[in-house]
């Protein structure tokens, strides 16, 4: 076993609008399109997850052109109980914290290969 669980169907530990909003925050002038890529999720699905945020004062845009801008509220909390006291900010430094790690064992793994979960 490489110690690389196998994906299984039903649950994942984000939900995908953690992701739309993780994607947004790596770079706020994305395009539905490439955050729908980026995601694996269908242009559709994004366009209604942003209206779900902004509608509960998490992101809004603005108009540049034929291409959108957003913005986060870094300061909202979240929305589970659970996690009281916690907010955006904190849970996009995590994901940036994961991103970062992901990008440096790439880095020391070489382009395109995965580290050996058994060194």
């Amino acid at each position: 076993m490489s110690g690389v669980p196998e994906p299984h169907s039903g649950w994942t530990f984000l939900t995908n609008h953690a992701r739309v909003l993780a994607t947004i925050a790596d770079e706020p002038s994305s395009r539905i399109r490439d955050i729908a890529a980026h995601c694996r999720l269908t242009e559709r699905a994004v366009q209604r997850i942003i209206g779900d945020l902004e509608a509960a004062g998490y992101l809004s845009h603005t108009r540049e052109g034929r291409s959108n801008t957003y913005r986060i509220e870094p300061s909202n909390p979240l929305r589970h109980p659970a996690e009281a006291g916690l907010t955006v900010a904190s849970l996009l430094t995590v994901l940036a914290r994961h991103d970062k790690q992901r990008a440096d064992d790439g880095q020391r793994t070489g382009s395109g290969q995965r580290a050996d979960a058994s060194q």
